[in-house]
């Protein structure tokens, strides 16, 4: 993914996609360079429109709400587990409260 990344960096700064612009990408980024991987895609991308894939591989706006219905479980998760917690808790202080009445009765 990081080859197709550092493509689509470069198309974004309006430089060209070429071999070399591509390995100075990920030369900067610290990443190994694999010059087989990077002459496929350079070569791949000469066929290819990237500001058209671009458009056509846009996310629809119908899909955003998912996060947001996720959030209130989460929050009921989370209330049900910090119940639980002080429910122990109670119970445990109820135990000692017991194991001392037993000392002194």
């Amino acid at each position: 993914m990081e080859y197709v990344y550092a493509s689509l960096l470069l198309h974004y700064a309006g430089k060209p996609v070429n071999e070399e612009n591509v390995k100075k990408v990920l030369e900067a980024a610290g990443i190994e360079v694999d010059e087989a991987r990077v002459k496929a895609l350079v070569a791949a991308l000469n066929e290819i429109n990237i500001d058209e894939a671009i458009k056509s591989a846009a996310i629809p706006a119908t899909a955003a709400p998912v996060a947001p219905a996720e959030a209130p479980a989460a929050e009921e998760k989370k209330e049900e587990e910090e119940e639980k917690k002080e429910e122990a808790k109670e119970e445990e202080e109820e135990e000692i409260a017991e194991g001392l009445s037993a000392l002194f009765g």
